[in-house]
């Protein structure tokens, strides 16, 4: 069963920011008996990672993707890394989003027949970057020669299925100014030079809520996105601010055109003289209500497909095969303090993965 996969995945730190070398190696562990490919990289930040290919039997078939990274583990007040149970509840950062759910992929690989082919897609940087789906979809070697059929990416949707989500654009736009004593009036303030764009950022986000022609009614909210962080890089209130960075991450729908929404940045932009620099996801994955994959897996798990305002793996995994989200644990626990899962919502999401890995099988 995956719960001692699934403890033993938590108890590693594999925060984006680290090496998930460790984790990638109990990884391996687990997948005896199956062809492995191993995607190393360096992220931005000279840190090694690494991405993971595995399958067993046949061609074809239905692949399990999970990333093995975290977010933060901000505001948290007991050890993130405890793995501990109670009450059949397994407690820790990435419990649910998404050690868990890859552990009952891992389970569920592992327990079907030779007969029946099981791949995993296993990636890193989900929570920042997508580097490690990336990887697998541009290098991978294996993939090439399985061609999955199908993907399953165990966000936790509660066994809900989820036929797509959003994608994002990144905007980073840096202000800069001269530091010096605020008091003596000769520096420059770096964030009086982002007043005018931010103002036409205020403007963007206000559009995006009120007109229905930039909005998608398949999603909840039906607007796009668009957070705004600013970071004066730890500068004193006595000091004039000398770097000042605006970061925007806008998310949109396949309904949505993103353009509408870009060049308005890149206009209000250059009118404050500021550059902008832009990071984008692959395209927002979706299914159509009535494609054949999404009344199978609504037949095989009993609810109905819903969309994600979120984002996942699934805008890069896309390129090699239709991708559909589904896996146990509730997003409302995700990316927060005191993280958990149920167990058997661990166990049960086993028996549902192998039976769809069964029916795409027989496609």
């Amino acid at each position: 069963m995956p719960l001692a996969l699934a403890r033993d995945l938590v108890a590693i730190d594999s925060r984006s920011s680290v090496s998930n070398l460790p984790i990638a190696e109990r990884l391996e562990a687990a997948l005896a008996g199956f062809d492995i490919e191993r995607l190393d990289y360096t992220d931005a930040a000279g840190v090694a990672k690494r991405a993971l290919v595995a399958h067993r039997g046949p061609p074809g078939g239905l692949a399990f993707s999970g990333h093995m990274d975290t977010v933060p583990d901000t505001g948290w007040t007991e050890d993130p890394w405890s793995a501990r149970v109670e009450e059949g509840v397994l407690h820790g950062l990435g419990a649910a989003d998404m050690k868990g759910p890859l552990a009952a992929c891992i389970a569920a690989a592992a327990s079907l027949p030779p007969e029946v082919p099981a791949s995993l897609l296993i990636t890193t940087d989900e929570e920042t970057t997508k580097q490690g789906a990336r990887a697998i979809v541009a290098r991978s070697e294996l993939v090439g020669r399985v061609r999955p059929r199908a993907i399953l990416v165990a966000e936790p949707t509660g066994m809900v299925p989820v036929r797509g989500h959003r994608a994002n654009v990144h905007f980073t736009i840096t202000a800069r100014g001269e530091q010096a004593h605020s008091s003596t009036g000769r520096g420059r303030n770096a964030n009086w030079v982002l007043v005018p764009f931010l103002g036409e950022m205020r403007d963007i986000f206000e559009w995006l809520r009120s007109d229905p022609t930039i909005q998608d009614a398949a999603y909840d909210p039906p607007f796009s996105d668009f957070n705004l962080v600013i970071d004066n890089h730890g500068t004193a209130v006595n000091v004039t601010v000398p770097v000042a960075t605006v970061r925007i991450k806008f998310r949109y729908s396949a309904r949505v055109e993103p353009m509408r929404v870009v060049e308005r940045v890149r206009a209000a932009a250059a009118a404050a003289g500021l550059g902008v620099d832009e990071a984008w996801e692959g395209r927002p994955p979706e299914l159509a209500a009535g494609h054949p994959l999404v009344a199978l897996v609504e037949q095989v798990t009993g609810a109905r497909a819903t969309t994600a305002p979120y984002g996942t793996d699934a805008s890069e995994l896309s390129a090699i095969a239709p991708c559909f989200l589904l896996g146990p644990g509730s997003i409302e626990v995700a990316h927060k303090p005191g993280e958990t899962i149920a167990v058997a919502a661990l166990e049960r999401a086993v028996a549902v993965f192998a039976e769809l890995a069964r029916r795409v099988a027989q496609v």
